[in-house]
């Protein structure tokens, strides 16, 4: 999992918050504002540990992360910041993709489908009001 914390890491995000250099179908982070990732990202620090077979290396670098003292670590001075300095984040999400790939690329594509949602929603009110006017 170290490859994976090193991307999470060094992640960055477009306006389409689609993730930047990753090798992924869809790379895509819909639900997080980029406030929310940007917080993530400036709470990290990054120990490498990439490669260890050492268990006990992984425990050492786990075990000075929560220390309310500074320790040395390799080239690192670790511990236990505490909490973080800033008014905390909160937020819903409001839903859930199911399928990225249908989601709109661009702005055109997003413009095109709510033109295509208005006009299914007119020819189902349309549809509606027939069927009761029959009745």
């Amino acid at each position: 999992m170290p490859f994976v914390a090193f991307k999470v890491y060094e992640m960055r995000v477009d306006l389409r918050r689609r993730i930047i250099g990753v090798k992924s179908p869809h790379p895509v982070l819909f639900n997080l504002p980029v406030e929310f990732i940007d917080r993530f990202r400036n709470q990290l620090e990054l120990i490498d540990v990439q490669f260890e077979g050492d268990p006990e290396i992984i425990r050492k670098a786990v075990w000075s992360c929560y220390q309310e003292s500074s320790v040395a670590f390799r080239s690192y001075t670790l511990h236990d910041p505490g909490a973080y300095p800033a008014e905390p984040l909160s937020g819903r999400i409001t839903w859930r993709v199911t399928q990225p790939w249908t989601e709109p690329h661009n702005e055109a594509e997003r413009e095109a489908l709510d033109k295509a949602r208005a006009m299914v929603e007119t020819l189902r009110k349309r549809s509606n009001q027939e069927t009761s006017d029959e009745q």
